[in-house]
This record gives structure tokens, sequence and C-alpha cells, in this order.
């Protein structure tokens, strides 16, 4: 005769469930996207993304010392130049006096190493074609010549004070070659989160208007095909031999499938990101009464780490950092 088995026994309180817990949410494995645009006299906010402004200087110094007293593990830079300064090579991405440059020196010396202090290492948001790279004459993008841009990008971001670059461009051979440009500029301590897993997914839309992207088209020539899990695997890998220090899947809440492979077969620490879109249909639901908005958020980021993000880059980081403290 068998016992009388009720797994219910384990679910009866809050303490017990508590208790037997498989997967945590700390402030620790958050971190907080952040945009500081050019030209502002005050913050903006995103229409698409409520509650997510574009910074002034100011108010960004503000805000990010406010994600980092809440327990952040990390901030993560955009930089948003003014139109005027968008050309076909960024080159305000490698300006020291660019926006995002400027920005990673103030929270530098704001913040010390008090947080993981990273930068998007990419051109989309300073050229003014949208795309990642640099075009060929033909209007594709070059890969070489994009790899270039990405060093001089590095190598500027690392010496405005940057702990961590996230090369999000999906440029072929692109970690290897920013892990040499750094090492040669001295740069040896600054490390890599490789973007491995970038789909060209349908629920980016919000972010583009949150950088002012001038992207006609799409990028799904470089960016991963959503219908493919194993070109992702083949893609971490080369990220990994190259050097990469931790890697991403991005998007993350379509993608949990692809996270969960990711994280079995990698020896670093694996990030994913709750992009715009899903930020923005969560927070569209809970205005309109359909869902539980602080309940939904939480079951999104704990099934993010349950499917094994160590870390989770989040809109929502230092709101749900600060009510887990």
């Amino acid at each position: 005769m068998f016992p009388d088995i009720r797994p219910r026994r384990l679910r009866s309180t809050p303490a017990i469930r508590r208790l037997v817990a498989e997967t945590s949410l700390e402030p620790r494995h958050l971190v907080l996207p952040m945009f500081v645009a050019d030209g502002l006299s005050e913050p903006r906010e995103i229409a698409s993304m409520p509650g997510v402004y574009q910074h002034t200087a100011d108010s960004l110094r503000a805000a990010a010392t406010e994600a980092v007293a809440a327990g952040v593990g990390g901030v993560m830079l955009f930089g948003v130049p003014r139109p005027e300064d968008k050309d076909a090579a960024g080159t305000a991405a490698t300006d020291p006096d660019g926006v995002l440059n400027r920005a990673l020196r103030s929270l530098r010396s704001e913040l010390g190493d008090s947080t993981v202090l990273m930068a998007d290492t990419c051109l989309d948001e300073f050229t003014d074609h949208g795309h990642c790279g640099v075009l060929t004459d033909s209007g594709v993008v070059d890969n070489d010549a994009t790899l270039e841009r990405y060093a001089e990008m590095a190598v500027a971001q690392a010496e405005a004070g940057a702990h961590l670059l996230g090369p999000s461009g999906m440029m072929d051979g692109q970690i290897g070659f920013i892990r040499a440009a750094l090492d040669e500029a001295g740069h040896t301590e600054v490390g890599q989160l490789a973007y491995s897993a970038k789909y060209a997914s349908a629920f980016y839309g919000p972010f583009r208007e949150a950088v002012g992207s001038s992207l006609e088209g799409d990028r799904r020539t470089y960016q991963q095909d959503p219908a493919n899990r194993r070109e992702s695997l083949h893609e971490v890998d080369l990220d990994l031999a190259e050097g990469a220090d931790m890697v991403m899947v991005k998007p993350a809440m379509s993608y949990l499938d692809v996270l969960r492979e990711v994280a079995d077969r990698s020896p670093v620490p694996v990030a994913a990101y709750q992009i715009s879109g899903e930020y923005s249909m969560i927070t569209a639901a809970a205005q309109n009464g359909w869902i539980d908005r602080d309940a939904a958020i939480l079951e999104s980021l704990v099934a993010i780490r349950r499917a094994g993000a160590d870390i989770v880059l989040t809109y929502w980081a230092a709101e749900v950092a600060g009510r887990l403290s």
C-alpha cells in the first residue's frame, strides 16, 4: 500500500513555499537598461514604454544612483545622439565627447566600482541609416569594416569608464576583434557581455522609438532567424572561443527554450534581455486591467531565471530590486 502522497503539502503556506523554492530572484540578478539623450532639457518619457525615459545627463546620474542604492547588479547604457550628429559611419559613437561616452565618464566618476557599468557597443543608434554597421555602396552591412568601428568604439567606451561592453551587432568575429583591440590598448580588465543569440524579433519596436532609430527595412541579414535554435548554440560556441566573458540571449521571454540550452552548455555567466516589446505588452495589459501588473512582472522574471539566466536585463530592474530588498 502506497503512503498518502500529497505534493500539495509543500505548497500549504507562504513560508513552506519560500523554503522549497527552486529559483530565486534577487536584486543582484537584475541589470537596468538606461537611455541618455543629447539635446534634452528634462527627461522625456518614451510613449511606447510608459515609465521608461530618455534621460538628461543629470537625470541619468540621479536615476542610476537610485537604482544602485536599490541593489541592482548593474546598468546598461544606450546613447541617443541628436539627429544632426548621425552619419554613415556612426562617428558620434567613438567621439570622446559623444553622448554615450560623456555619460559613461559621469557615471564612473559618480558610482566608481559600486556597480557594474555596462555600455552598448553597437553603431545603430549613431548611424543615419540605422543599421548596426558600416554599409557597402550597395547598401549591405560590411562585416569587416564594421569590426574596425566596433574596436574603436570599444576602446573609447573602456577609456570612458565602462566595466563591461555589450557588443550587440551580431557581426562575425566581433568578440575576438574587440578583445584584441582592448588588450592592445591596455584595457585587459574590461570584459565583454556577448549578445551571442540575438534574434531578428518583432518585439524590438518600442526600443527603436527609445533610441530614435533611423532604420528603414530590417536586420535579418545579420540578426538570427526566430525559426532557428541550433544556430544560436553555434553562435554561443564561437563567442566563447573568441573570449566572451558572458553570453546573452535576446529577447528573453519568447526564447526560453534557447536560454535553457545556452545555460546548460555555457561555462560563463548567461544573461537574458527582457526587451522593450515584452515590457510594453505586460504594461499595456496591466493598464487595461487584464492582468495583475506586479505579479506578472515577478512571474516573468522568475521564469527567465528558471530557464537558466544568471543575469536579467529588464526595465523593471530598479523597481523590482526595491521590492525585493
